[in-house]
């Protein structure tokens, strides 16, 4: 996975609004043409109106015209690799098909898993 990928997570991290929870996360996702978008999670007092790092960087990327996805990367302050949550599988799934998701934690762990092992049974544009 690219270095770059990751640092622009850690970046994005860093400038995360997680004034509830105060779990930062960090997303990027590479585009087919080799661009990256970032995004960190922005939390609200409503709480379901947060938004996920791994959506802001993706509606960001489609915001500018990018449909076509290589890979995204998730970075988070845990000791235990910290996975996209439900609705994020889900628009990864819809946004980007089965591409690899780098999962990454600050000490440096890394695991590499598919957006199908994430979401074994999608709910896609096929049942409509």
């Amino acid at each position: 996975m690219s270095q770059e990928l990751v640092q622009a997570a850690r970046e994005a991290r860093s400038r995360a609004v997680a004034n509830y929870s105060n779990f930062q996360v960090g997303a990027a996702v590479e585009t087919g043409d080799g661009e990256i978008y970032s995004g960190c999670n922005i939390e609200n007092s409503s709480y379901g109106l947060t938004m996920c790092a791994e959506r802001v960087a993706l509606f960001k990327a489609v915001s500018e015209g990018h449909l076509n996805f290589r890979r995204l990367c998730v970075v988070a302050h845990s000791d235990k690799l910290t996975a996209p949550c439900g609705a994020c599988r889900q628009v990864i799934w819809d946004l980007c098909g089965d591409i690899p998701v780098l999962l990454v934690n600050l000490k440096g762990d890394q695991l590499t898993v598919s957006s199908a092992e994430l979401m074994p049974y999608p709910f896609d544009r096929s049942f409509l």
